[in-house]
């Protein structure tokens, strides 16, 4: 090989290099401006209702919350489709719950799973339901950045020590050295900081989702329990609820047939819905309120504006909740694509 050949053959190797990197990178790159609208999904506790060990009950939260962050959904609710009269008055939640509160083990790991790695021992003691986190995998979010990676904005844990002036808060960031805020807050709080460019300015604390609304980054998901499939819907944090809800069934209409590709669809908070091995209706059946407003059996699709079948002519008797969620939000994301 002459001389000339190997120099352009390290000018090749070192140009891939350089691409390998950009594209390692590019899940933090923003492909928007900041963001308003939202996508939230909702499915229930007897998704693992069923489910004889721990080990499976665990998977189920983990493939779940790979498919929230996958897809950019911005709030998950575990709602509670079980007979009322069937729950327990009390559960001790400092025991395993994945067996007793169904609601409260999934919500816990899902909260534990967004949660930048470098916190969680701050924020989440030791318990019974954690036990099995080992095997989870990450999330590889904008907001578990690397290291050493740059990003204007970064999530952070509140610590016990001195700032340079005295006053104000540590805030760990995940990085060698912690960074100062202005405000202070008591230590083990998570907070949302935006870095100053001057290293010796304190860092700006602002909303959780000004990552989002300001520079259109996935900041991750909220977590919320709901007692009921009405609550879902009732309990929205958004002031004027969701604007778009879809229920996802195999008694629904085709998605293409909902959703053609010549039609755009606006919305500014999506709520897509998922039954658990009985189906959304079995939720609905259980649902008190429902009842009183006579929505039951077929009825229930009065609840959406869509009743989507996401997988006709599937080739199995059953689909599992985490995998109509990964089938869903697949065929769906073309919505909030247009957005």
């Amino acid at each position: 090989m002459s001389h000339q050949e190997r120099e352009a053959k390290k000018r090749k190797l070192a140009n891939s290099g350089g691409n390998a990197q950009q594209a390692f990178h590019a899940v933090n790159v923003p492909a928007q401006e900041g963001r308003d609208w939202t996508v939230s999904v909702a499915f229930p506790s007897s998704t693992i209702a069923t489910l004889p060990t721990a080990e499976q009950r665990m998977a189920v939260p983990s493939r779940i919350a790979r498919a929230l962050a996958i897809f950019s959904v911005d709030e998950v609710i575990v709602y509670d489709d079980s007979l009322a009269s069937s729950r327990p008055h009390k559960t001790d939640t400092s025991v395993y719950t994945g067996d007793t509160d169904p609601v409260h083990f999934l919500t816990h790991v899902l909260s534990y799973m967004e949660t930048p790695p470098f916190m969680r021992k701050a924020l989440f003691p030791l318990h019974p339901n954690l036990r099995l986190t080992s095997s989870l995998p990450g999330l590889d979010t904008a907001h578990h950045p690397h290291p050493k990676e740059s990003m204007p904005y970064r999530e952070g844990v509140t610590i016990v020590g001195m700032t340079k002036s005295s006053t104000g808060t540590l805030v760990d960031i995940g990085q060698e050295k912690p960074v100062e805020i202005k405000e202070d807050i008591p230590p083990k709080t998570r907070v949302t900081l935006k870095l100053s460019e001057d290293e010796s300015e304190p860092c700006e604390c602002v909303h959780p989702h000004a990552p989002r609304t300001e520079a259109g980054f996935y900041w991750g998901y909220t977590v919320r329990k709901a007692t009921s499939l009405s609550a879902v819907f009732t309990e929205s944090p958004y002031e004027n609820g969701y604007d778009l809800s879809i229920g996802t069934s195999e008694r629904g209409s085709p998605a293409s047939k909902e959703f053609p590709s010549s039609k755009r669809v606006q919305f500014n908070h999506m709520l897509i819905v998922f039954g658990g091995p009985r189906g959304i209706e079995y939720a609905a059946m259980n649902d008190e309120e429902l009842g009183g407003m006579g929505i039951q059996g077929g009825k229930t699709r009065e609840l959406f504006d869509h009743w989507v079948d996401v997988m006709p002519n599937q080739g199995s008797r059953t689909i599992r909740t985490e995998e109509a969620m990964y089938i869903a939000l697949t065929v769906l994301k073309r919505i909030w694509d247009n957005e």
